[in-house]
């Protein structure tokens, strides 16, 4: 399905260079916050309190989210669980404030806005808990890592093995960057948003590495460049409907899906965005520099001398 078909090729790779120094002063950026700032982790990673409560009647999240406010707690992460009266409130760690002490106060501030809240359940998260989940974390991504360079490596070549990887670890870079600066909240949302961009932005190079190599195979006497420019614009109508839907969807999170979803939209939004750019500038630009060809998708087959079902075995001319 295409919206638009563009007739004359689009020369990408005549600015590649340009747009790489681009991606790597960005990219650099990104680490640099992430040394000097650090994520700023949540409930699930740093240890806390968690408070289940329930209300008579559907609960009002943000007038919750107010009455917690008021206590001195910021990026309280208040949500609904089972059902729309049943509330969740996940603490920080508070200096010489035990978990109980916490939760006293909480409720006597919810209480006073509403008295029909009742306590249902509190629990301590240890900082144990969080680090196992920073652990398991990190774990996760290095197997979807890993997952995608064996993929690549079968389907296609080592070379776009590495440009993909590459390309999407600048991805996951650049998020975790924006995350550090601006000291958003890293939650386990957060974490399955960065696995999900991963896979997404895989995709797209997956898309593009077959269109050069049904390229190569139609068109012999391009170069790999003008193959790769071919390869791109001829993908470019896909990449605006496939984009663009997801990106709405994403964007309907962002904006109606409250606090629970805000971060977790934020960085898909962000993936999806440097993800198609990095897929056309960052992965396919390293693979031409890395010098892929013809021969490295298509093996022209090997013929034999003394094969008996070729007729012309043994002549001499």
């Amino acid at each position: 399905m295409e919206f638009f078909r563009i007739k004359k090729d689009i020369p990408f790779m005549r600015h590649a260079l340009v747009f790489n120094i681009i991606s790597a002063v960005t990219f650099a950026l990104a680490v640099f916050f992430l040394v000097t700032r650090g994520l700023h982790l949540s409930v699930e990673f740093t240890g806390g309190t968690v408070m289940e409560v329930a209300y008579s009647q559907p609960a009002q999240i943000d007038k919750v989210r107010a009455s917690v406010a008021k206590l001195g707690y910021q990026d309280v992460l208040v949500q609904n669980f089972g059902s729309s009266r049943d509330v969740m409130i996940r603490l920080p760690l508070k200096q010489g404030v035990t978990s109980a002490e916490q939760s006293d106060k909480v409720m006597a501030e919810l209480k006073a806005a509403s008295p029909d809240v009742t306590l249902r359940r509190v629990e301590f998260v240890g900082p144990q808990v969080g680090q196992e989940l920073v652990t398991n974390g990190l774990k996760a991504l290095a197997f979807v890592i890993g997952g995608i360079i064996l993929y690549l490596a079968i389907r296609f070549e080592w070379k776009y093995a590495v440009s993909a990887i590459i390309a999407n670890l600048h991805d996951v870079i650049i998020i975790l960057g924006f995350f550090a600066f601006f000291q958003w909240e890293f939650s386990l949302a957060v974490l399955a948003a960065v696995l999900a961009v991963l896979g997404y932005s895989v995709n797209e190079s997956v898309v593009i590495f077959d269109r050069i190599r049904e390229t190569f195979r139609r068109y012999r006497k391009l170069t790999t460049t003008q193959v790769i420019d071919h390869a791109i614009t001829s993908t470019i109508s896909r990449t605006i409907i496939t984009h663009g839907s997801t990106q709405l969807m994403v964007l309907s999170m962002l904006v109606f899906g409250g606090e629970t979803l805000h971060y977790f939209a934020v960085a898909l939004t962000i993936g999806i965005l440097f993800g198609i750019y990095s897929s056309v500038f960052v992965a396919a630009a390293i693979a031409m520099w890395l010098g892929i060809k013809r021969e490295d998708l298509i093996k022209n087959p090997v013929r034999k001398d003394n094969d008996p079902t070729d007729e012309n075995a043994g002549a001499v001319v």
